[in-house]
């Protein structure tokens, strides 16, 4: 080819664009309980060895975009829209006021608001730091977060305390740094009883968000079993209003199943808001979109959510690639994220309904013929034809990823 002009390139990526097909309308995605974040909209490409690709963008034109796209959820942490030394000020309510005029134009609710306690250098020893006063300033945070999501309409409240940790051994001591982190969560929940009651509206669901490692070397609540270990602790005051908010790349980030990590949440009730995104195991955080990495994975997870009746939402969190545009970002980036999620949905009701899984799953559970109690070979021997199935049916499933069911073939 010959080299493409400037002006020319966007129109490019719109043709091959419509040339992939499979998109859905605007009306379709807002079906889903689906949100995009503010943060993801707006991440610039910067990290610690790269510098920004791509311009600001601030919270009136990612609402819009949501607006236009049938994103039908906006989130945001506190000083993702209010600069930090606006927080709990005039300044604070007249952005507030902003966001909700946005919102309200635009169609879009606000699903979750989340404190940001690991960026700021106040809280380079972590908001449950040795210094009162930095813990105090923690608890407030959260507090005022509570308030602002009240505000903004939010039904949730997500907490990463992603720099609750040490960068070296001995420098804390664990149990109590967990204790101090725990006066944040049930000053939050405390603040929440009281501005709920006065607003007449149903307290937030308050999740807490589990990751492995980043941005210290070592950090206490590392995954999402750490998690429901600490809310059943002792510690929390309300553990009826604390949850989770497991993201997919933070579990498979150690190694984890994840649908395994998701299962042990649902068992326990706690499984109230889902991170979606995509990378891979025993790496740092990449977020890359949903689905782009492990799709077969990601059926499986939905296929499990599907069948237990997950109706929490889903944040789109994951970093638009450094090699996307400003234009790309919204053209491109969300809108395919977001159709590759609901595909997947669909198949995952595919799988739930497909005879061959249906009847193999059927088949698992009822076993074979009664066989001799308590004679392990005679139970084996009864059983070992219908174990073959297990494979069949993750066949099953690469055949519905892949179309194979109905009939894409290759020539060969």
């Amino acid at each position: 080819m010959v080299p493409i002009p400037a002006g020319e390139q966007q129109k490019l990526v719109e043709r091959l664009y419509r040339a992939c097909g499979g998109s859905y309308t605007p009306e379709q995605r807002r079906k889903f309980y689906v949100s995009g974040p503010q943060w993801a909209a707006a991440y610039e490409g910067q990290a610690l060895f790269h510098a920004p690709t791509r311009k600001p963008v601030g919270f009136e034109e990612v609402i819009r975009k949501w607006g236009e796209l049938g994103i039908a959820y906006w989130c945001t942490h506190d000083t993702d829209v209010i600069p930090t030394r606006a927080l709990g000020t005039e300044e604070q309510w007249e952005i507030l006021g902003r966001i909700k005029k946005a919102l309200a134009d635009n169609g879009v609710k606000c699903s979750m608001v989340t404190t940001e306690t690991f960026y700021h250098a106040v809280f380079a020893a972590s908001p449950a730091a040795e210094a009162p006063q930095i813990r105090d300033y923690a608890a407030w945070r959260c507090k005022n977060t509570v308030k602002i999501g009240h505000e903004l309409g939010a039904t949730h409240a997500v907490y990463w305390p992603g720099s609750l940790g040490y960068q070296i051994q001995g420098a804390v001591e664990e149990t109590e740094t967990l204790k101090w982190y725990a006066d944040a969560i049930n000053a939050a929940c405390e603040m929440d009883i009281g501005v709920a009651g006065k607003r007449g509206r149903q307290t937030l669901k308050h999740c807490l968000e589990a990751k492995p490692f980043e941005p210290q070397a070592q950090i206490l609540l590392p995954t999402s079993d750490a998690m429901l270990a600490f809310i059943d602790s002792g510690l929390i005051e309300h553990p009826e209003m604390v949850g989770l908010n497991p993201e997919y790349l933070h579990e498979l980030m150690w190694g984890s199943a994840v649908r395994a990590s998701l299962a042990r949440a649902l068992i326990k009730g706690k499984l109230w808001h889902f991170d979606i995104n995509d990378g891979y195991p025993l790496k740092h955080d990449v977020d890359i979109g949903v689905g782009l990495v492990n799709p077969l994975d990601w059926l499986n997870v939905l296929v499990l959510l599907r069948s237990h009746g997950y109706r929490g939402p889903f944040n789109l969190d994951y970093k638009p690639p450094r090699t996307t545009s400003n234009w790309g970002v919204f053209a491109v980036s969300f809108p395919t994220a977001v159709d590759r999620f609901i595909t997947l949905w669909e198949m995952a009701g595919e799988v739930l309904e497909d005879p061959v899984i249906r009847e193999a799953g059927e088949a698992l559970r009822a076993g074979g013929e009664k066989a001799k109690d308590l004679d392990a070979e005679a139970i084996f021997e009864a059983n070992k034809e219908l174990m073959t199935l297990h494979e069949l049916i993750a066949h099953r499933m690469v055949q519905i990823l892949l179309g194979i069911h109905k009939g894409r073939t290759y020539s060969v």
